[in-house]
């Protein structure tokens, strides 16, 4: 079965074409990181927009690489939820004109449970080669990413269990804020975990939110602590000098508030540090909870699956207890729409309801469990 999927629920435009829900066959993304750099984060009407001019042509893109006509795609899937409304409507709209010329399924996709599918995906590079296993269930999954952090259980296709999740900003969503706080810039995660690499994690002891008796995190607290800690290198310029002219008290200018200049801070230091405190709580609840589940392995899902830290903190955790831990090749980390045509697939094999009138619409926020 080949599925010609689409993904536009944040700043990537992406078409990939799928067969059997493993080997992908094309995989274009189109990136606006560039374009929303300048403002530090996602613009969400600068995002729907660069979908509109973007799709068709990725599309196409898509099709000429996996050398496939219209006639050879058997289904249709997009993501609808959850994401940022305008871009989902392109991407939406875009599934359900297709499905509806040419009369195929169309498969409406959860973003983060497209993510854990991006675990099954063998990339054209590994075809010719032993292509690894499918993942085992029962499996635990940390899905981790610039809006969720969640420890789910899955026992099977589409059968999930949450037992865990932020309870305030997600880790991706603390990575980008504190890479702002040090100056590292957008997009923050890759940015502060390559300043972490040079810098000592022990410098800073920052304390981590454990909620004790759950699976829950939180790190607003962390990133406070970072604000905090950062502010102690912060020290006043020089006041400017008094005014001593002889124009009236009521005309002379206003005082210029004092303006704070950096005294030395350790970037790198601080990067280590903070990922260090993020890095221990995700992979200690996440193998605990493998533990006490009885799971056969642990998957890691989201964009923050492709920080190394992470990766090997789960695997050092995990060896005493004979879990493999495993994770998508670092292309099919962030948001692609590769992922969403492996969902789609298992859906569609396990019998899921799946719309045949073509009346999908956009759940911006769509929670994969409730």
């Amino acid at each position: 079965m080949n599925i010609l999927a689409i993904e536009t629920s944040c700043d990537e435009t992406s078409a990939a074409i799928v067969r059997d829900g493993r080997h992908v066959l094309a995989s274009v993304i189109a990136s606006q990181i560039e374009i929303h750099q300048k403002f530090g984060g996602v613009v969400p009407e600068v995002a729907s927009r660069q979908h509109i001019l973007l799709i068709a042509p990725v599309l196409q893109q898509a099709l000429d690489e996996a050398a496939l006509g219209w006639e050879h795609i058997d289904a249709v899937a997009v993501t609808n939820g959850p994401g940022l409304a305008g871009a989902l409507l392109v991407g939406v709209n875009a599934g359900k004109a297709i499905a509806f010329a040419r009369q195929k399924p169309l498969v409406g996709v959860n973003h983060l449970e497209s993510h854990i599918y991006a675990n099954w995906l063998i990339p054209p590079a590994l075809e010719k080669k032993e292509a690894p296993d499918a993942p085992q269930f029962p499996l635990i999954t940390l899905i981790v990413s610039g809006g969720h952090t969640e420890i789910v259980l899955m026992r099977g296709h589409g059968d999930y269990q949450l037992l865990g999740k932020t309870q305030d900003d997600a880790a991706g969503e603390a990575y980008d804020k504190v890479a702002r706080v040090i100056g590292l810039g957008y997009p923050g995660g890759p940015l502060l975990e390559k300043a972490a690499a040079g810098g000592d994690p022990a410098r800073f002891p920052f304390a981590r939110a454990w909620l004790k008796g759950t699976y829950d995190f939180s790190f607003s607290g962390l990133k406070t602590a970072v604000l905090r800690k950062v502010g102690e290198y912060q020290a006043p310029l020089p006041k400017p000098a008094p005014f001593s002219g002889s124009v009236p008290a009521e005309a002379r200018p206003k005082a210029v508030p004092v303006r704070l200049g950096q005294v030395d801070l350790p970037v790198a230091d601080i990067a280590a540090s903070f990922q260090q405190a993020v890095v221990e709580v995700l992979a200690t609840k996440t193998v605990r909870a493998a533990e006490e589940y009885e799971a056969r392995q642990i998957l890691i899902a989201g964009g923050v699956a492709a920080n190394k830290a992470l990766r090997a903190a789960l695997a050092a955790q995990a060896a005493p207890l004979n879990l493999s831990v495993s994770y998508p090749p670092q292309v099919f980390c962030t948001d692609n729409a590769a992922m969403v045509g492996a969902a789609a697939y298992f859906k569609l094999q396990s019998g899921s309801d799946v719309p045949v009138d073509y009346s999908l619409d956009i759940r911006p926020n769509w929670e994969l469990v409730h």
